[in-house]
């Protein structure tokens, strides 16, 4: 039984006329009394008489019309409640990848708690191969990751493409050139992030393609662990753009990479499917127009590294 042959119902029981009711209804008469036999036919029993140009009520039919009043005004009154109610749609939640959650989602929590109060933001941190599979699986309705992303369930938006930038302790002999290319790097020793990186494979990849295997030092959870042992003078590191402070003034040095210089893309990824509240769509909004500030004010002429 379907909603809409309710409706052709209850138009017929009301103009007691095929044609009427197909004229109210907005669909032809064939098509009303197509669905008005269905629907017949699934309850057993006939709902009108057919008589000449009219449609009375069978005693079927008038027993059945009362509930069917029932039900449309039940259906109608949580459409009603669901387009009144302001908290539903306001709750959403997010991911993001660990080279970008401390830099980028405060200022986005920051920015929905001024432009939309009532939106309720949840956040989790992890690699990109579980915020992946987390929103495949429907626990999050966006993840902020680096590309590539290749799955066909998947919707996935490019936002912005940054620098990967050579971090040294200030001591060390490499901060003290303005540019720093890669095959300098092979004698160096490595503070990476843990293998399930793409940061990590990203720094693999680009020693890779200059002929060298990174020696690696240390492996962080946390790109705070990474600056600070840099800092310390244990290694070099290779960090996206974002994760650069004013206050990294006073322990580290980041350099150009000459040449060929790696970059990445950060985009924002979505099930295909899954369905876009009115909360998401603030989100998103918001996310773009932050995306778009946040380029403005990077084009503008920077200090010194």
């Amino acid at each position: 039984m379907e909603i809409h042959q309710l409706r052709y119902f209850l138009a017929v029981a009301e103009h007691g006329n095929f044609t009427r009711a197909a004229e109210r209804s907005f669909v032809t008469q064939p098509s009303l009394s197509q669905q008005i036999l269905k629907l017949e036919e699934e309850l057993g029993h006939k709902l009108f008489h057919r008589l000449g140009r009219k449609a009375v009520l069978t005693e079927a039919g008038s027993v059945f019309l009362a509930r069917a009043r029932r039900i449309l005004g039940e259906v109608e009154d949580a459409a009603k409640e669901l387009r009144d109610d302001p908290s539903l749609g306001r709750r959403i939640t997010i991911g993001a990848i660990p080279t970008l959650a401390p830099y980028l989602v405060p200022q986005l929590l920051d920015r929905c708690r001024t432009q939309y109060p009532n939106l309720i933001v949840h956040t989790r941190e992890a690699f990109r191969g579980p915020l992946l599979e987390a929103v495949i699986a429907g626990e999050l309705d966006f993840a902020l990751v680096a590309l590539p992303v290749e799955d066909h369930r998947l919707s996935v938006e490019t936002l912005f493409t940054e620098r990967l930038l050579l971090a040294v302790g200030r001591s060390h002999p490499l901060g003290k050139r303005d540019s720093v290319p890669a095959t300098d790097l092979q004698d160096e020793t490595f503070i990476m992030l843990g293998s399930g990186s793409t940061l990590a494979s990203q720094v693999q990849q680009f020693c890779g393609d200059h002929h060298f295997e990174p020696k690696i030092g240390h492996r962080c959870a946390q790109v705070a662990t990474v600056k600070s042992l840099v800092a310390l003078g244990l290694g070099i590191s290779i960090l996206p753009q974002i994760v650069r402070f004013a206050a990294d003034q006073r322990t580290l040095v980041y350099r150009e990479l000459s040449g060929r210089a790696p970059q990445r893309e950060i985009a924002i990824v979505r099930h295909l499917q899954r369905y876009q509240s009115r909360g998401a769509e603030q989100f998103l909004a918001l996310l773009r127009e932050h995306v778009t500030s946040a380029r403005d004010e990077a084009a503008k002429p920077a200090g010194p590294l």
